[in-house]
């Protein structure tokens, strides 16, 4: 009795052609990454850089009336968790480990003195001048000295991440560094080693000017 011959199958049905073209796709992809991001891997696929940008356009310009007297570098370590109601943090959520550095500048500003904030005797031996207190400046984020240590997210959120591109992705925990900065430079005694410096500042250049007795207070 002849033994039955086996046949092969003609072709694979259309759903098997879409999943094997997807698991392609998706071990193209994860191996393009891992690539990425071990070290002593060289770029397979030759990526280069290449700044297209255009010049930069001067919007506005305006006069600057104010003493730069101090200013401040501080670091701070920003540690910011999100979670999800009823989903654990291993499917949905994330915790970012960010070290922000940034200055803020303590100024006097000299653009509001009037003829009652300066007075000079009539020999021109004394003057007095009186001037509002030192203010904070806007906190400076350096890009430079800023890093994440340590990104962790869900499920969800790391399959997020594969289809959609965020250019603020970072902006929260910016934002909250930026805030501590400058809640750290109120306490930090910044606008009194401002006042401190301007005073030193206008008395030796008044002195220099032939003026004997320099008085310099603040007040609003």
């Amino acid at each position: 009795m002849t033994a039955p011959v086996k046949r092969l199958p003609a072709r694979l049905p259309g759903w098997a052609k879409v999943l094997g073209a997807v698991v392609l796709l998706f071990a193209v992809l994860f191996a393009g990454i891992r690539l990425s991001v071990l070290p002593g891997l060289k770029d397979v696929f030759g990526t280069e850089t290449r700044d297209r940008s255009g010049p930069a356009l001067l919007e506005s310009v305006r006069d600057i009336s104010r003493y730069d007297a101090a200013s401040g570098s501080f670091q701070v370590v920003v540690d910011l968790e999100k979670d999800t109601k009823f989903l654990p943090d291993a499917v949905r959520g994330s915790r970012t480990l960010y070290v922000g550095a940034g200055t803020v500048d303590a100024y006097v500003d000299l653009g509001s003195l009037d003829g009652d904030d300066v007075r000079v005797d009539e020999d021109r031996t004394s003057a007095t001048l009186r001037l509002p207190h030192a203010r904070l400046g806007t906190p400076a984020l350096d890009p430079g000295r800023s890093y994440a240590v340590s990104k962790q997210r869900g499920l969800l959120d790391r399959l997020g991440d594969l289809f959609s591109d965020n250019p603020n992705s970072e902006q929260a925990v910016q934002q909250l560094a930026v805030r501590h900065i400058g809640d750290a430079a109120k306490e930090s005694g910044l606008t009194a080693r401002a006042e401190s410096n301007t005073t030193e500042m206008l008395e030796g250049l008044l002195r220099s000017l032939g003026f004997e007795r320099v008085r310099v207070t603040y007040g609003d």
